[in-house]
């Protein structure tokens, strides 16, 4: 009873302090639940949007829901008989599943607008050649649209499309510079624009801008071929505790079984799979420069 006593009084603190921390934070960890949910929805059917894949926020919802759960269940089925352990990794999969379709859109974002400005030097060399043959922005615009493939074809045609409805085309450009995010494409929007109304010679610019974005992108595969040896080095470190987990558990089961049939084994499992995650995020950010 001694000792049942200070336990119970320990857990009322907890629950108290709890309660009050969330009492005080409530409207962030309220702001921060909704983002987690309906925002990650809406930022996800926006992304989408942007790449020119239309999907209902429904489906989105429906679809997150379904990965989540699943995964959760079937890492819970496979961690029986040990109900602990099917909780715990269970748990922690549905919360990585509910995550996950954000960083894969945004990667599938990145991928488009780096596609996007590698077709530009070309992109932009057809429209400067048009020009000089006498057509109008409009028309090397159309050029381009038929004569390269997407994503730039895509996006050309609905600068062309939304001239036709009424638009004019500066405010259809700087949609294209809303829709892809990019120094390059800013640069583009604002020389067209800009020329657009004090007049100038937009078949040289856009060989002075085509040369640039070249330069860049020399740049840009110089420094990944210079970070690829560190990112690889730490991919490979981040494999050598599954690694040593798996080894042990085929040379050594007896010693292991505390590891995934006890609490203090599963909060160091947990702890592993957390310190992954953020080993995977800080190589990420420190191999990845800027240009």
């Amino acid at each position: 009873m001694g000792i049942a006593l200070p336990l119970w009084a320990l857990g009322v603190l907890v629950f108290v302090s709890a309660f009050l921390v969330a009492a005080q934070f409530s409207d962030r960890i309220l702001d921060w639940f909704r983002f987690q949910s309906i925002g990650t929805r809406d930022y996800i059917v926006e992304k989408l949007k942007l790449m020119m894949i239309e999907v209902s926020p429904e489906k989105v919802l429906i679809y997150q829901l379904s990965l989540s759960l699943g995964l959760g269940i079937i890492v819970f089925l496979l961690c029986l008989p040990s109900l602990g352990a099917g909780f715990v990794f269970g748990g922690l999969v549905m919360v990585a599943a509910w995550m996950a379709p954000r960083p894969v859109v945004n990667m599938m974002y990145e991928r488009r607008v780096s596609l996007f400005v590698n077709q530009m030097v070309d992109g932009l060399g057809l429209m400067s050649n048009g020009m000089r043959s006498g057509l109008s922005v409009a028309q090397a615009i159309g050029l381009v649209s038929q004569e390269m493939p997407p994503p730039i074809s895509q996006e050309f045609e609905l600068i062309l499309t939304k001239n036709k409805i009424g638009r004019s085309l500066e405010e259809a450009f700087l949609d294209l510079s809303k829709r892809i995010v990019s120094d390059e494409v800013e640069m583009f929007v604002t020389s067209v624009n800009i020329l657009k109304e004090t007049g100038g010679n937009l078949a040289e610019t856009f060989d002075t801008i085509t040369t640039l974005i070249r330069e860049r992108i020399k740049v840009e595969n110089k420094i990944k071929a210079m970070t690829a040896q560190a990112f690889m080095q730490g991919m490979i470190l981040m494999c050598v505790p599954p690694f040593m987990m798996l080894t042990l558990s085929q040379t050594d089961p007896e010693m292991m079984k505390p590891m995934f049939n006890t609490i203090p084994g599963w909060i160091a499992c947990s702890g592993v799979v957390i310190l992954e995650i953020a080993a995977y995020i800080v190589i990420k950010k420190i191999t990845k420069i800027d240009v």
